[in-house]
């Protein structure tokens, strides 16, 4: 996710520490897609199909594109002000949830229409940096908050009133300078996962008690956007140019390194989306400074 002008060098630091050789994605099954117009980029989430959407980070415009087709165009031509940070799609109920970053907001769009459904203000917040998408709502991530911001939708796909989760255990140490950032959900709702980029680690998180707990062998230097399937899990390290898949137990208690997926054309990646046996992942170009200043930004989409 986006990161704060201290937390760039800090992150920039670590490495994995796998002992396994990293499998490495051949370039002929590599794609890149310019995201047209875009001055900035960071958030990607999956539509239906091969459709993808991924956001400007400081526009806060959003655009939407086809994997197969290696198309994109912009879909929401934001009001000003606003940020785009990590983004997911709530297919059920035609709605995407987009963390607002450094303005403090979350916001609601229509995934038909591009018109805005709702705008959240969370309480305290200095980066809302990431959304996962459960059958009962959306879940966001402060980094320098522990907790955890909850959008109800009801079976008309209205959303509700806000709520906060306090963690605690782990996932609730805010002492470094960026802390929680990517989340994702399993299938039932049940258990929230969460990327902790000062910790370097995956928790569980019960979304009734905020209770959390590290996920053993996951270990993640500059872990940012991470992709739950089943017991899979991807975790993008931005840095470090890298994307590590884990294959986890059944009580989601530990992990073990399967892959570590690179790219000649990963430019600090942050966040991915999963369409079947391929991850689209979107390039921030934090590299170049903060903010960036790349000329283009891209979504690579790489074999999972």
């Amino acid at each position: 996710m986006i990161m704060n002008r201290l937390a760039v060098p800090l992150l920039a630091l670590g490495m994995i520490g796998a002992t396994a050789a990293p499998a490495v994605a051949e370039p002929r099954a590599d794609k890149v897609i310019v995201l047209p117009g875009a001055t900035s980029a960071e958030g990607i989430a999956a539509g239906a199909g091969s459709t993808f959407y991924a956001g400007d980070l400081f526009a806060g415009d959003i655009f939407r594109g086809d994997i197969k087709r290696g198309t994109a165009e912009l879909f929401i031509d934001a009001p000003a002000g606003r940020n785009a940070v990590g983004l997911k799609a709530d297919l059920r109920h035609n709605l995407l949830f987009v963390a607002g970053g450094q303005t403090g907001q979350a916001y609601v769009y229509h995934l038909r229409t591009g018109a805005t459904v709702a705008t959240y203000q969370i309480p305290g917040a200095t980066l809302v940096n990431d959304v996962a998408v459960t059958r009962r709502g959306a879940w966001f991530t402060d980094s320098a908050q522990g907790k955890l911001f909850f959008v109800p939708v009801d079976g008309y796909g209205k959303p509700g009133p806000l709520r906060t989760l306090t963690l605690s255990g782990p996932a609730a140490d805010t002492s470094g300078e960026f802390n929680l950032n990517g989340i994702d959900a399993t299938a039932d709702g049940c258990t929230l996962l969460v990327a902790h980029s000062a910790a370097a680690k995956v928790f569980t998180v019960d979304p009734v008690t905020g209770a959390s707990a590290a996920i053993a062998g996951v270990d993640v230097p500059n872990v940012d956007g991470i992709v739950l399937d089943g017991r899979r899990l991807w975790a993008v390290q931005n840095f470090n140019n890298q994307i590590s898949r884990f294959q986890l137990s059944g009580d989601l208690s530990q992990g073990t390194l399967e892959k570590v997926i690179t790219s000649p054309h990963f430019a600090i990646p942050t966040t991915a989306a999963l369409f079947g046996h391929k991850l689209a992942a979107v390039n921030a170009h934090f590299d170049t400074g903060f903010p960036p200043t790349s000329p283009t930004y891209e979504v690579v989409v790489v074999r999972a």
